[in-house]
């Protein structure tokens, strides 16, 4: 018997962390069951009405869906809108602004609620955010990638002790392949230069020059990536690919945060290594296993929907 292809329709708000989000969920669906995915770009249209009518605008013509997903806060009066308008279930990733009985299914990393935050049905929570990495393959692995970030809310900015830590690293076994270092739009002005100026064998690759398809493929063939802390969807990101992974040194301006308890549960469970752990034992721990974050909630979906 034929089954049709899955519709999706997916909201974005423009913001790439968020529609990485929606699109992991989606294409790992995909991989599960045959999936039609249909973009609606909100990106521009001002104000929760604004954000509707250009909605309704753009699915115009579109197949029926059967499920739509959104992440981001601006996404949500028209997710909900066009979930009700099609008589189908609404998808949410990341904990909303709008109550979380409002949406059919929340997607969120577990970071986003206190601890002790009851069971809901309709609430799944997460390692860390969704994202487009696939399940890593049987290959042979060989690369070596360094992810930087910058400043954030949870984290400062010492570009020195950065330098200091990346030229130890690479140092530590020149010979197995050439480092990949790359920045992102928070990365201080300059220290990619640095890095050029003081270790021109790293190759360095700006975040202007990659499409959104580009991290994903090079971390497929990574063997281990070092992700500055700050930079926590790219950690995540990391993780799912299968490369043993490090942390980048980054000072931390805040004591407690979501953010600071989701990375320590990584580091007490051994999941990832610090650069300090590294410093005494020369090793990158590999994980038990890749995080499967995506792929177990379109399993979940499917069962439900």
């Amino acid at each position: 018997m034929v089954t049709r292809p899955l519709t999706l329709w997916l909201l974005g708000d423009g913001k790439a962390g968020h529609e990485n989000q929606s699109l992991g969920l989606a294409e790992a669906l995909g991989r599960v069951t045959p999936c039609a995915i249909h973009r609606i770009p909100l990106a521009g249209a001002a104000g929760w009405l604004g954000r509707i009518r250009a909605a309704r605008a753009a699915a115009v013509g579109l197949p029926k869906p059967d499920l739509i997903l959104a992440a981001g806060h601006a996404t949500h009066p028209a997710l909900l809108w066009l979930a009700r308008q099609q008589r189908v279930p609404s998808i949410v990733l990341m904990r909303p602004s709008l109550p979380l009985s409002c949406f059919d299914l929340c997607v969120a990393p577990a970071h986003d609620f206190p601890p002790g935050t009851p069971s809901r049905p309709n609430l799944i929570l997460t390692r860390g955010a969704l994202n487009r990495v696939a399940p890593p393959d049987l290959s042979a692995r060989t690369g070596r990638m360094l992810l930087v970030g910058g400043p954030s809310t949870a984290h400062g900015w010492d570009g020195a002790a950065l330098l200091q830590a990346i030229e130890q690293i690479t140092a530590s076994n020149p010979a197995s392949g050439v480092w990949q270092l790359a920045d992102s739009r928070r990365t201080p002005a300059g220290f990619s230069e640095e890095i050029r100026q003081r270790l021109p064998a790293i190759q360095v690759v700006a975040h202007p020059q990659t499409t959104p398809d580009w991290l994903p493929g090079q971390l497929a063939t990574a063997a281990q990536v070092w992700v500055t802390e700050d930079s926590v969807s790219m950690i995540y990101e990391a993780l799912s690919s299968g490369a043993k992974v490090g942390l980048l040194p980054a000072p931390r301006t805040k004591l407690s945060s979501r953010v600071i308890r989701g990375l320590d549960e990584l580091i007490t469970s051994h999941t990832l290594t610090t650069y300090a752990t590294w410093l005494t034992t020369r090793t990158l721990a590999y994980p038990s296993e890749p995080l499967r974050e995506a792929d177990r909630c379109a399993a979940e979906v499917l069962r439900r929907f």
